[in-house]
């Protein structure tokens, strides 16, 4: 009797571990507590003309309780005919929400064990982004990309588009001749004469992960495991920006464990692309806008090939616990860029990261809910919950976990953690528990010493957060007082200053600089022109503030041609402080150029 019990448990334990311990999500209509999807076989067209994709999800179904529907999400989806096992199934469709679209209830048989969906996205599909020719590099091909994460999978696939609920899958994809296409997926590596596809993703993974792009590709291979798309004309450029992408992936398998991707490869998308990266798994999405020609803004790179551990293999169960993603991720990067370039230059970028915090809790208020880590995003968009306290304060949580235990202690911990919820979904208090019997134990660092429930579930950044010190930095601040102080601006020795000393001399300079001093800084340095799009950001805001008119072509022309939120928020955010009708004449020229994730936010700063 005891073996059958065992084997009862080993049985529901395998059927579990695809979506963790039953999931409920408030950001997801479907129920994968009682039934939910672990394989999906997709037969799509892609429709340049029409700017829509039309064709076949077929699902496998897991059933947990005896169920006769599953509940998917969809948002603003044409669905044509639903069958299963060659039936077909009737349907009916929940009222739509403006943020979470509405659920798709399909009625099922007991025996039904899979359900084809056929159905076609519409125009204005906020994953979607349809490129015209004039809007790419190279100006001759159309392009399209897509945007998933947060719950914008629901957009052009039907889903339980929930990140605890993991599926394999396996897809089919025609495109235009000329074009090539490629997913989140094992990758084609040139076109074919028929354009039509195939792709394999055997690791299960969440919807949020679900990638495509169309265009006019090339490939280059950079390592055993590592390789480059891009347009022809981007090609030999990212190639240079991104040459040490596989001694990373070696670096970070060393401090972290085997990588289990098989390949982890880029693609480089037009500007338009509303984020740093996107880390889909064996395809991270980045953005132009860190090609600046020496490498100094590759630490993205390492940021998305982190996500490989943490995100992608480890994820978080709800949009609630997004910090269990970023935060895990902002440390790994780190751990990876110091033992690229050293101490010193990381050191840089946990300072800037410790600047970017303090501004975040500054805007959102230190007593409010959302400085918690653990976030109560219900009847929210879960873009609220994508800022720099996901990303820093979980940072420096997990920094104050080393210190206090030790490198070595805390890395075996990471592997363990890493291979135990590997291609599992956890949350917040699932993790608390784990921290708490596999290193903070009887014996060792008290709780109390570490403020657990003031990192996770209280405001602001608790008083035991980690210092923060920069070598580099104290002589760059140095710079800063001397020129407050009337320094002659010639004799800045700057000519070894990485991008980021500069950012850091651009943070802190005085905010009543003047407009002489803004003149004298450009005719020196030529900030206005410079090739580093994190340079532009930060001089953008003091050329607006001083109201220095020598920076407007520029900054239009970047406000029009780049789409990543990063930069388009604290721009516009500064234009309608200062110049509303400048900040309303250039969004209404930029805004068609914007992925929906831009538009979405820079409407609330500009309208």
């Amino acid at each position: 009797m005891k073996k059958k019990y065992l084997l009862i448990i080993i049985l529901v334990s395998n059927l579990n571990c695809n979506i963790n311990n039953k999931l409920m999500d408030n950001h997801s209509f479907s129920r994968p507590d009682q039934i939910f999807t672990k394989h999906l076989d997709l037969d799509i067209e892609v429709d340049f003309f029409n700017k829509k994709i039309f064709g076949e999800a077929k699902y496998k179904l897991e059933k947990l309780k005896s169920v006769n529907h599953i509940i998917l999400d969809i948002y603003n989806l044409k669905i044509l005919k639903i069958e299963s096992n060659g039936t077909k199934c009737s349907y009916s469709l929940g009222k739509h929400d403006s943020i979470f679209g509405q659920s798709l209830k399909i009625n099922l048989e007991k025996h039904y064990d899979e359900i084809s969906i056929f159905y076609e996205t519409i125009k204005g599909a906020k994953a979607l982004q349809w490129l015209d020719p004039n809007q790419t590099a190279g100006k001759k091909n159309p392009f399209l990309f897509t945007q998933s994460q947060a719950i914008l999978a629901r957009t052009w696939i039907p889903c339980q588009d929930s990140p605890g609920v993991r599926f394999t899958y396996n897809a089919k994809v025609k495109v235009p001749k000329n074009l090539l296409p490629v997913m989140s997926a094992v990758n084609p590596f040139e076109k074919n004469d028929i354009g039509i596809y195939n792709f394999t993703m055997t690791q299960p993974i969440p919807a949020y992960l679900m990638a495509l792009s169309v265009g006019d590709l090339q490939f280059k291979k950079l390592g055993k495991h590592t390789g480059i798309y891009a347009e022809p004309s981007m090609l030999l450029k990212a190639s240079f920006e991104f040459e040490n992408t596989e001694k990373m992936l070696k670096l970070a398998e060393d401090m972290f464990g085997k990588y289990l991707w098989d390949r982890f490869d880029l693609l480089v998308l037009p500007p338009s692309f509303p984020f740093g990266g996107m880390e889909n798994p064996k395809l991270t999405f980045v953005t132009p806008t860190i090609l600046s020609g020496d490498r100094s803004l590759t630490s993205l790179i390492a940021h998305e090939l982190a996500h490989s551990w943490s995100g992608n293999l480890v994820t978080n169960k709800t949009w609630d616990d997004f910090w269990l993603n970023e935060g895990f991720t902002v440390y790994l990067e780190r751990r990876i860029i110091e033992r690229l370039k050293g101490r010193d230059y990381s050191d840089m970028l946990t300072l800037l990261g410790k600047q970017d915090l303090e501004h975040t809790v500054s805007e959102i208020g230190k007593d409010h809910e959302n400085t918690h880590l653990k976030l109560n995003l219900v009847k929210q968009d879960p873009d609220n919950g994508l800022t720099d306290i996901a990303y820093e304060k979980g940072f420096f949580f997990l920094k104050l976990l080393e210190e206090k235990f030790g490198r070595k202690q805390f890395d075996l911990f990471l592997n363990k953690y890493f291979n135990e919820y590997k291609f599992k979904a956890i949350d917040t208090e699932e993790f608390v528990e784990y921290l708490t019997n596999n290193l903070i134990k009887d014996g060792d660092i008290a709780i109390n010493e570490i403020q657990i429930d003031k990192w996770i579930y209280g405001p602001g950044i608790p008083d035991n957060c980690p210092q923060v010190k920069s070598s580099k930095f104290n002589k760059v601040i140095q710079i800063v007082d001397q020129f407050n102080n009337g320094f002659k601006i010639e004799k800045i020795k700057s000519n070894n200053w990485s991008s980021h000393e500069w950012l850091y001399f651009l943070r802190n300079l005085p905010p009543n600089i003047s407009y002489d001093q803004v003149k004298n800084l450009d005719d020196m340095f030529n900030f206005t022109d410079s090739g580093n799009s994190e340079i532009l950001n930060i001089w953008f805001q003091i050329a607006i503030k001083t109201n220095y008119k020598k920076a407007d072509k520029a900054m239009e022309k970047f406000l029009v041609n780049v789409g990543r939120r990063k930069f388009l928020e604290p721009i516009y955010s500064e234009l309608m402080k200062y110049k509303p009708n400048k900040a309303k004449s250039i969004y209404k020229k930029a805004r068609m150029n914007y992925h929906s994730v831009s538009k979405s936010t820079i409407d609330k700063i500009v309208f």
